[in-house]
């Protein structure tokens, strides 16, 4: 495994999925946040810290998704999340939704860092871009 790809653990969960067992669409963009919340966690940087102390957070800007293989009731899961871009307010990742070897989803997924008093772009910290470079 690539040390510059960050993997989180999914369990698949009864809420997560249809009457047939298959899980629902819009909860592989829950798995997703989840393993990008993750990753800034892993580099030492809380949102909640992010909200209170610079009243800024990161938001989703743009996001394409794409299914390959159905996720299913009580699958063990990977999300393995990479950074592939960082620009001034922006980082684009890269992230893969996977049972053992088997890619189920893809998603590239670029978030923005927001002043939210203003609702506007701003420059996302050194300390976090120089965490987020060392990864790429």
């Amino acid at each position: 495994m690539d040390s510059k790809i960050f993997c989180f653990p999914i369990r698949v969960y009864y809420e997560d999925t249809d009457a047939g067992g298959v899980v629902y669409h819009a909860r592989y963009l829950h798995f997703y946040e989840r393993a990008r919340t993750e990753y800034l966690r892993k580099q030492a940087f809380s949102q909640q810290k992010l909200l209170q102390e610079q009243q800024a957070a990161f938001v989703v800007k743009t996001m394409a998704i794409g299914y390959c293989v159905p996720a299913k009731l009580d699958d063990y899961l990977i999300v393995e999340t990479e950074v592939s871009a960082i620009k001034g307010a922006t980082i684009l990742f890269e992230q893969r939704l996977l049972r053992e070897t088997v890619i189920l989803s893809k998603a590239t997924v670029k978030v923005a860092y927001v002043d939210l008093g203003k609702m506007k772009p701003i420059a996302i910290p050194a300390e976090i871009k120089a965490a987020f470079s060392n990864n790429m």
